[in-house]
């Protein structure tokens, strides 16, 4: 089999999509899957490895510095360069241009189409346009959602949460929960000391940490509004912001004018293969409170470094969170996170326990049994579709010998 996949966002766009992406692709390769990632190209990065990646030239997206849009030009040769008998699926990865493209190459090659619904736009919108009421905001990425998933043949959710959101939207179309899962890169142990020297931080100082977009909608400004009260209990508490994003410079200004700058570090983005581990495992704790999460691998990913969490359970994170028995689960309440935060620093015991448990967690998720999931689901819809194939040209031919015979 061979997948042509589409997305307007991959590395050095670090996020959960490019994330997923790669943790399928690579699973795919050991299954004997090809893959054709068509993807933006971006200023300055160095040249694929994988011959299989396809970068279209992009400019540059509105309001957002780090997100690239294919231009349409090179999207339209694209298409019109793919033949027919080459590919098996199309698989969607993202809903903007991505969406179109990918739903316009399956028409033209008559295959399949599936989408993986990674973004919560209901909440995801208001942050960007923050000039519309909300509640108009939400009723047009509602309907934007359903006029996507209606085009396609099948949906992937990442988790049960989301799909019960689609269906809630009044999404009619196959809806199939696979989430991403870890590969073993994950679990290799990040060096906390050397991230910590590197960063000058103290190997005896208290670090939170949080990894993810610098965004609005990550719910940041809750973590920073619990920090005083972390601090009543933990006075030399360092919260350490991994990751870029377009809020960054409101985030740095509110942390200013609340006097916490000695108590917050923005460090942009660590490099996935080498830093970001490191990151995990330097931390005491991994707190998260973002309420648009559609998984919330992030959390996982800290997990796999043995270092436990403490979050709020929305969304997403309430699949990854039910049965996570290093993790703390807690309300979005400022006291009572600190107070959960506060705890386990205070507990070197209580927390290298949590940690141990947060190991076995993350090594239930793996990412070869979710790969084969995934691979299932696109049998399933191809064979599908050739049955409808053969259904309709059943009825062609009932049709022309009977007006054969009328003839």
């Amino acid at each position: 089999m061979r997948v042509l996949m589409i997305s307007d966002v991959y590395f050095p766009r670090v996020n959960g999509v490019s994330t997923s992406i790669k943790t399928f692709r690579d699973e795919f390769a050991g299954l004997g899957i090809s893959s054709l990632l068509t993807v933006p190209a971006y200023p300055g990065q160095e040249a694929d490895a994988d011959p299989d990646i396809l970068r279209l030239p992009s400019r540059q997206v509105p309001r957002d510095p780090e997100d690239r849009l294919m231009k349409r030009a090179a999207v339209h040769t694209w298409r019109h360069g793919l033949r027919r008998g080459e590919f098996d699926l199309v698989h969607i990865q993202t809903p903007f241009l991505a969406h179109y493209a990918g739903v316009a190459a399956a028409r033209d090659l008559g295959l399949p189409v599936v989408a993986s619904y990674h973004t919560y736009f209901e909440h995801y919108l208001q942050h960007y346009v923050p000039w519309v009421p909300a509640g108009l905001t939400q009723l047009m990425a509602r309907r934007f959602t359903v006029s996507q998933c209606h085009a396609v043949d099948a949906v992937i959710a990442p988790s049960t949460q989301m799909a019960t959101a689609l269906e809630r939207y009044g999404v009619r179309t196959p809806i199939e929960v696979i989430p991403t899962g870890m590969p073993p890169l994950s679990f290799e142990p990040g060096n906390g000391a050397r991230f910590r020297a590197r960063h000058g931080i103290a190997i005896g100082q208290p670090v939170v940490a949080f990894v993810g977009r610098v965004a609005h909608e990550k719910n940041i400004s809750f973590l920073i509004s619990m920090l005083p009260s972390l601090l009543a209990s933990v006075p030399d508490a360092l919260l350490v912001i991994a990751g870029e994003g377009p809020a960054r410079k409101h985030f740095e200004r509110r942390v200013a004018a609340a006097g916490l700058g000695g108590h917050v570090r923005f460090l942009g983005y660590l490099d996935r293969s080498t830093e970001l581990a490191d990151c995990y495992r330097a931390a005491d704790v991994f707190a998260f409170a973002s309420r648009t999460e559609t998984q919330g691998l992030v959390l996982l990913e800290a997990m796999a470094q043995g270092t436990p969490v403490v979050s709020t359970a929305v969304m997403g994170t309430i699949d990854v969170l039910a049965d996570a028995r290093g993790a703390v689960v807690v309300a979005e309440d400022e006291r009572q996170f600190a107070a959960a935060v506060a705890r386990l620093l205070l507990d070197p015991k209580r927390r290298a326990e949590l940690g141990h448990l947060a190991l076995g967690t993350a090594r239930s998720w793996s990412s070869s049994a979710l790969a084969a999931k995934l691979l299932t689901l696109y049998r399933r819809v191809c064979a599908g579709r050739d049955v409808k194939e053969d259904s309709r040209r059943g009825h062609q031919s009932v049709a022309g010998d009977a007006h054969d015979s009328a003839a």
